[in-house]
C-alpha cells in the first residue's frame, strides 16, 4: 500500500475520534506534504482567525503609549530607568501633547477617545487620563482586580450598544475582563463547580451545532455532566437548514433537572443568530417552566449581525454573557474578552439558597476575601477562582490589555455611521457569495446570518442537484473524511467536518474570515471538481 493510501486509512481511523481542530492539523500536514512539488498555496479555511485588523485603535493605542512614557520620564528620568506617572494636571499635559504632535498616527482618534470619556461619560479628566496612562505602562497590579473603573464603564457602553445588554430590563451589570472567551469558558465551568451550582453528573443542555470545546469539556472526568442536546433542526419550505431550534427541541429545557444551558450565539459553525421567535419561546420556557435555569451565552460573533440581541437582553436575570473582541477587531493574539452579569441574577440567588452545610464550605473558600464571604457576588467569585482564590490579590487582566480593550470599545462607540461594522460584515458576505457562485449554487437566504463561517451540507447538495439516489450512493460508499482528504491532497485546501461540532455528519465548515476573497472562489471550484468526480463514478457504476 502506498504512502497516500496509508495516510487516508490513518485519517479515516481518527476522524470523529479526536477534536476537529486536531484533525485539521493532520490535514495541514497532508496538504503540505502533497504540495512539496507544486506551487499551490495552502488554503486553510479551517480556523476562524480573521485576516483583517482594526488599525486605527491600535495606532491610537501606540501613540498614547508614547505619551505615557514621556509622563514616566517627566516623573523620574535616569536614562533607561524612569518613574511612575503623576496624576495632577495629567489631562492638560495630554491635550498639550496632542496639540504639539498633530502628525502622530491617529492622534485625532486618541483625542476623540479622551473627549468621549470626559464629555459623554462625564469622567473626571485627570482620573480618567491617569488610569489609562498608568495602565498602559503596566506598572501596577490591576485594581480593582475585576476591571479598572473607567475602562469598565467604556466597555459597558460598548456591550450595551453592540450586544444590547439592557439595564432598563435587568438593572446594572458588572464586567470581568478576561483573556478572551476561551479563558471565560474555563473560569465559568470551574466557578459553577466550586460554588456547587453544578455538581458532577448534573444535567446540562447545549444548543448544537456548537464550538467543539463546549461539547468536550462537560465530559471531562472533573465534570462528567449529563448532556441534553438542543438541536438546531428547523428547515425552511425548501428543505434548507435555517439553523434555528424547533419548539419541540426548545421544550426539552422545561425539564427542571436541566440546571444550565450553554449557547454560542450566533452559532459556530452555522454562524446564525437565534431568531426573535426562538428567543421568545426560550423566554416563555424559562419564565414559566424552568425559572432557575442558568444560561451561559457566548456572543463573540454578534457584531456580524445587524441588530443582534444577546440573551442577556431578553433574559438578564438568567444569563451570564461572554464576549470576545478577537474576531471583530482581529485581535486573537491580544486575548481580550469579557464576562458580564447583572447584579440581580439567578446565580447569586441559587448560592443564597444552598443548604447551610454547603454554604459553610463555600464561605470558607472565600473567607480571606471578605469578612462576610456569603455576600461575595458570583461575578467576584469567578475573579477569585481564576487565581485559586488564595491569589485573588493578583487577579485580573493585564492593564495594557484593558487599555487596548477600552480603545477598541470607544472606537466603535464613536463610529456613529457604523463604517467599521459595515466593512467587516460586507467582507464576510462577499466571500460567502464568491464561494457559492464558484460552486454554481444559489446563495441561500438565511435570516440572522453572520456569515463568519458557512456550513455546507454535502448530502443536501447531492440530493438537490442529482436526486436522492445519488445522495444515498454517496452516503453508502464514502465518508465525509474522503472529501476532506481529497481537498487537502489535491488542492492543498483544509476544511473542517461539521460532525465534530455536533452538526450534520455530512456537513463541512468553511471559515469565511481568514483567507483573501479570491481564495473562496478557488475553494468552491476545487470542491465542485471533487463532487463532480463522485457524480461521474456513480453514473459509470449505473
Amino acid at each position: 500500500m502506498d504512502t497516500i493510501n496509508i495516510k487516508r486509512q490513518e485519517l479515516e481511523n481518527i476522524y470523529g475520534s479526536i477534536s476537529p481542530f486536531e484533525f485539521k492539523n493532520k490535514l495541514i500536514e497532508l496538504a503540505t506534504t502533497s504540495n512539496k512539488k507544486s506551487t499551490r498555496t495552502l488554503l486553510d479555511a479551517g480556523r476562524g482567525n480573521p485576516n483583517w485588523l482594526a488599525a486605527s485603535p491600535r495606532e491610537a493605542f501606540f501613540t498614547f503609549g508614547h505619551f505615557a512614557i514621556t509622563e514616566s520620564r517627566a516623573s523620574w528620568d535616569n536614562g533607561e530607568l524612569t518613574g511612575m506617572p503623576r496624576k495632577s494636571d495629567i489631562s492638560k499635559r495630554l491635550y498639550k501633547y496632542i496639540n504639539d504632535n498633530p502628525n502622530l498616527p491617529c492622534i485625532d482618534l486618541l483625542k476623540n477617545i479622551i473627549d468621549y470619556g470626559i464629555n459623554i461619560l462625564n469622567f473626571d479628566p485627570d482620573s480618567f487620563v491617569y488610569e489609562l496612562t498608568d495602565a498602559i505602562l503596566g506598572d501596577n497590579y490591576p485594581f480593582p482586580d475585576r476591571m479598572l473603573v473607567h475602562i469598565e464603564k467604556i466597555v459597558k457602553e460598548y456591550l450595551k450598544q453592540e450586544m444590547k445588554y439592557d439595564i432598563d430590563k435587568g438593572g446594572d451589570f458588572n464586567v470581568f475582563a478576561v483573556e478572551g472567551a476561551t479563558a471565560a469558558m474555563c473560569y465559568v465551568f470551574d466557578s459553577l463547580i466550586a460554588n456547587n451550582l453544578l455538581l458532577k453528573g448534573d444535567k446540562i443542555a447545549i444548543i448544537t451545532p456548537i464550538f467543539t470545546p463546549y461539547l468536550e469539556i462537560p465530559h471531562l472526568p472533573r465534570y462528567e455532566f449529563e448532556v441534553v442536546y438542543i438541536n438546531s433542526n428547523k428547515k425552511n419550505s425548501n428543505g434548507k437548514h435555517t439553523w434555528q431550534c424547533s419548539d419541540n427541541e426548545l421544550e426539552k429545557l422545561s425539564d427542571k433537572d436541566i440546571k444550565a444551558l450553554f449557547v454560542v450565539n450566533p452559532s459556530n459553525p452555522p454562524s446564525v443568530a437565534i431568531s426573535p421567535e426562538c428567543t421568545s419561546k426560550l423566554v416563555d420556557i424559562v419564565n414559566n417552566h424552568n425559572p432557575n435555569l442558568m444560561i451561559i451565552s457566548d456572543d463573540v460573533y454578534g457584531t456580524f449581525v445587524h441588530g443582534f440581541k444577546s440573551l442577556m437582553a431578553e433574559l438578564p436575570y438568567n444569563t451570564l454573557g461572554s464576549y470576545s473582541y478577537s474576531k471583530y477587531f482581529g485581535v486573537t493574539g491580544w486575548r481580550l474578552g469579557t464576562l458580564a452579569l447583572h447584579e440581580n441574577n439567578v446565580f447569586d440567588t441559587l448560592i443564597e439558597q444552598l443548604p447551610y452545610s454547603i454554604k459553610k464550605r463555600t464561605n470558607k473558600r472565600y473567607a480571606d476575601m471578605d469578612t462576610s464571604p456569603s455576600k461575595v457576588p458570583f461575578i467576584n467569585r469567578i475573579v477569585a477562582d481564576s487565581r485559586q482564590v488564595a491569589l485573588n490579590h493578583t487577579a485580573g487582566l493585564s492593564t495594557p490589555q484593558q487599555v487596548q480593550m477600552a480603545f477598541f470599545s470607544a472606537f466603535a462607540l464613536i463610529d456613529k455611521e457604523n463604517n467599521y461594522k459595515n466593512a467587516t460584515i460586507d467582507i464576510c458576505h462577499k466571500r460567502k457569495k464568491l464561494l457559492f457562485e464558484s460552486l454554481d449554487l444559489k446563495l441561500p437566504n438565511i435570516p440572522y446570518d453572520a456569515a463568519y463561517y458557512t456550513q455546507f451540507d454535502l448530502l443536501e447538495w447531492a440530493s438537490e442537484n442529482h436526486g436522492s439516489e445519488f445522495a444515498n450512493y454517496l452516503q453508502n460508499n464514502y465518508k465525509p473524511v474522503d472529501i476532506l482528504f481529497d481537498l487537502a491532497q489535491e488542492s492543498s485546501i483544509v476544511l473542517l467536518g461539521g460532525g465534530g461540532f455536533a452538526g450534520p455528519e455530512w456537513s463541512i465548515r468553511i471559515s469565511l474570515a481568514n483567507l483573501y476573497d479570491e481564495a473562496y472562489a478557488e475553494i468552491g471550484i476545487a470542491l465542485r471538481r471533487i463532487l463532480d468526480r463522485y457524480v461521474d463514478l456513480w453514473q459509470n457504476k449505473k
